[in-house]
């Protein structure tokens, strides 16, 4: 349990830097170039991971590693942008927390992982939490802006459960390095011919940059990935819905957005989700009773 406990916290470092990020992206990275903003996120974190692991693709996962870019990099990189431009950090992160319930069911198909009771009814009550903070009523919603969120959120969910799928076994570091360098070399060519010279970049946007590259990428995706081998797909997507609290408070607390007293109930229905889906005690309840287990020899001599 106490294994499980470690795996949990180091897991919930990923939603909580993504959370971060909203905020970052939305105050401090230029609105106009989401290509560029997400190969500068993706390929200095991918390069960085590669420095450390030290490892190339091998067989299969040269491909691999261009699909999993593909998808929970490039793609997913560009539309959370697009999401963090148009939308307050409160309500872009909160689109992201139907993710828990989004992956619970790809992951069942692809990697034979049956959704326990407690982590369907975390996520439905999650849901609930994230239903009532986007219905405040605070201000309008920017329809595009929902729709890039909820596109990220289906492209990473089936990402991150194809990685798990392919990555039983393997490095984690070196498979984050790969999808992220991927993703970036891939994203490169796009911007340049879609959004043309690169932006010019402050010290201010350097910095915000660095902490998007570092924290809320390498290190995030290192640690999610991490979760994913080690604990069931339904008790991570839970761990996700951190995100939306941490957008939500930092939106409220640092950007001064309103938080309604209905979005404070949303807040603690999500916490409760993610309680109700913390990984299983293993092997019986503890009665209070010490039970000894007998030596072998003393079982043949009876």
């Amino acid at each position: 349990m106490e294994a499980n406990l470690r795996w949990v916290a180091l897991t919930a470092v990923a939603p909580v830097a993504w959370g971060t990020n909203y905020f970052v992206t939305h105050e401090f990275l230029p609105a106009d170039r989401p290509l560029y903003g997400a190969a500068l996120r993706a390929l200095p974190a991918g390069l960085v991971l590669l420095a450390l692991c030290r490892q190339l693709p091998r067989g299969a996962w040269w491909w691999r590693s261009g699909v999993l870019g593909l998808l929970n990099m490039s793609v997913f990189f560009v539309l959370v942008y697009a999401a963090s431009q148009l939308l307050p950090t409160s309500v872009a992160s909160t689109v992201m927390a139907v993710a828990p319930l989004t992956m619970m069911l790809i992951a069942w198909p692809l990697v034979s992982e049956r959704p326990r009771p407690a982590h369907l009814a975390g996520a439905a009550i999650g849901l609930g939490g994230v239903c009532l903070m986007l219905l405040s009523g605070v201000g309008t919603v920017s329809v595009p802006g929902i729709l890039a969120s909820a596109a990220a959120m289906l492209v990473s969910s089936f990402g991150y459960i194809l990685a798990k799928r392919w990555n039983a076994g393997g490095d984690v570091l070196a498979s984050t390095a790969w999808q992220l360098t991927a993703g970036g070399l891939f994203l490169l060519p796009v911007a340049a011919a879609v959004e043309g010279r690169p932006p010019a970049l402050s010290g201010q946007t350097l910095l915000a940059f660095g902490f998007v590259t570092l924290i809320a990428t390498a290190l995030a995706f290192a640690a999610w990935f991490t979760g994913l081998r080690h604990l069931p797909t339904g008790t991570v997507g839970l761990i996700g819905l951190l995100n939306p609290v941490t957008g939500v408070l930092l939106g409220t607390v640092v950007a001064k957005e309103v938080l309604t007293l209905q979005q404070l109930g949303g807040l603690v229905l999500v916490l409760a989700g993610v309680v109700l889906g913390r990984p299983r005690r293993a092997g019986r309840r503890d009665t209070g009773r010490t039970v000894h287990r007998r030596h072998p020899a003393s079982v043949r001599n009876e």
